[in-house]
């Protein structure tokens, strides 16, 4: 996908960072390139240093790229990778019962759907 007009790869993204900064929450938007297996480079959306986290921002949520965060979970166990989901009740593939929301509590990682909760900032 092409970046859009706005520097950011999707409309959701665009609605993120807006939310960020409405909530007057500094953040850096793909700066922190993190290596895993051979040669890949994996670069979370969102950094939110004060708080030391980073926000990936998903609409759709592929086989690819639920294995990719297993290996980058495996091997920087220190990294913490939070999930903004559009919709985190759509199913992982036609057929299935687990929803992205359900994947993510299955590898204790933490999720939220549509906007990110305020407890977040509390931690």
């Amino acid at each position: 996908m092409s970046m859009k007009s706005h520097g950011f790869r999707s409309n959701f993204e665009l609605t993120v960072a807006q939310q960020l900064v409405k909530n007057k929450i500094k953040y850096e938007y793909e700066k922190h390139p993190i290596e895993y297996i051979k040669e890949c480079v994996y670069t979370p959306d969102f950094y939110l240093e004060k708080y030391g986290f980073f926000i990936e921002v998903k609409g759709q949520f592929t086989a690819p790229d639920r294995g990719k965060h297993l290996l980058i979970r495996k091997q920087h166990p220190d990294v913490d990778i939070r999930f903004l989901f559009l919709n985190a009740n759509n199913k992982l593939y036609k057929g299935s019962k687990t929803t992205y929301g359900r994947w993510c509590d299955r590898y204790e990682i933490k999720w939220c759907d549509k906007y990110m909760p305020k407890e977040w900032l509390d931690e």
